[in-house]
């Protein structure tokens, strides 16, 4: 993979640098492994050290989807693995509006928050409860603390039993919850 080539093909044109091609269609094979590893922060490392440009982690994102052998850089004619700590892409920023959260990436995807781009709640590699949303093709993006902490700002409980509740928002008429807690903990604080 000439990242060079590819990054002189997007020059061109800013927006289209940023756009996602159709990876479904390409299907080439298993290239092999490239050294290549997306930290868990969502920084992109090359043998050891952060990309030095960000406009190349920028690009390679829109070439990444999630396969049966794992995470992969796709062209027409390659397809390379690399290692992903815990999820590639990371939510930074979050809004509110026509009754929906909307989440934007590190690298500018945006999804609305809804019932074909539900959030879940899975464990990150430290066995945290975090929440994560899917983005495209079969990757998703972890929650950042601060994004997560304004969902939690605006969130409401629902009583589960057991002294439980769920913590969650509304989005586009659907419910997702952030998490549980104790109902004690609900209370107010002395």
């Amino acid at each position: 993979m000439n990242i060079d080539r590819l990054l002189k093909q997007g020059s061109g044109d800013e927006e289209c640098a940023g756009a996602i091609p159709p990876l479904d269609e390409w299907q080439p094979a298993l290239s092999g492994d490239m050294n290549i590893i997306i930290r868990a922060d969502g920084s992109w490392w090359h043998e050891g050290q952060p990309f030095a440009r960000p406009k190349v982690a920028r690009l390679l994102a829109t070439l990444l989807r999630l396969d049966d052998e794992g995470y992969c850089l796709v062209t027409p004619g390659e397809r390379w693995r690399i290692e992903v700590e815990d999820l590639p892409l990371v939510a930074v920023e979050a809004d509110f509006h026509d009754g929906a959260w909307w989440f934007t990436t590190q690298f500018d995807d945006v999804v609305r928050l809804d019932a074909e781009y539900p959030l879940s709640v899975t464990s990150t590699p430290q066995g945290e409860a975090v929440p994560q949303l899917p983005v495209r093709f079969g990757l998703a993006a972890r929650l950042h603390r601060n994004v997560f902490y304004q969902l939690v700002e605006t969130a409401t409980a629902r009583d589960i039993g057991n002294g439980q509740s769920e913590l969650g928002v509304t989005s586009a008429g659907q419910w997702f919850v952030l998490g549980q807690i104790d109902n004690e903990l609900l209370g107010e604080a002395p």
